[in-house]
């Protein structure tokens, strides 16, 4: 069984955006050389997030709506978490898009139903912060 690891950093310019990772991690598949297997794909900061989605703008413009309505930034003072730092927000938001996702390999691509691609969601943003790409198969 080959096994594949690899580390992407973003580093956004606002506190929340969605950026489609979807031709890094498929770039990250074409180097392991698995044909068939499975890929995961996590954010490795508890303040964004990784998740499967429809690359739209006018969806990524509900979600955004959508979380902030749910676990809106501020007053800051609305949350216990907030402190020493002001993104108990961006944990909430984290908690609700997931963490991860795990995606089927088959034939050397991604097993995709219509329309999926892969984002990272930034929360709590302007500083840099890791993707884990992790591949196992044959």
């Amino acid at each position: 069984m080959k096994n594949y690891r690899k580390e992407l950093w973003f580093e956004t310019t606002r506190r929340r955006a969605f950026i489609n990772i979807t031709p890094q991690v498929e770039q990250c598949l074409a180097e392991s050389g698995v044909a068939e297997g499975l890929l995961l794909c996590n954010a490795m900061h508890i303040s964004a997030s990784v998740f499967i989605n429809d690359d739209e703008n006018g969806l990524h413009h509900d979600f955004e709506t959508w979380l902030e309505k749910l676990a809106p930034e501020k007053p800051h003072s609305q949350y216990r978490h907030n402190g020493y730092e002001d993104n108990a927000d961006a944990h909430l938001k984290r908690q609700i898009m997931g963490r991860e996702v795990v995606i089927a390999i088959t034939k050397g691509r991604l097993d995709f139903g219509p329309w999926e691609q892969i984002f990272y969601g930034e929360f709590d943003g302007m500083r840099k912060k890791r993707v884990l790409v992790k591949i196992i198969g044959e």
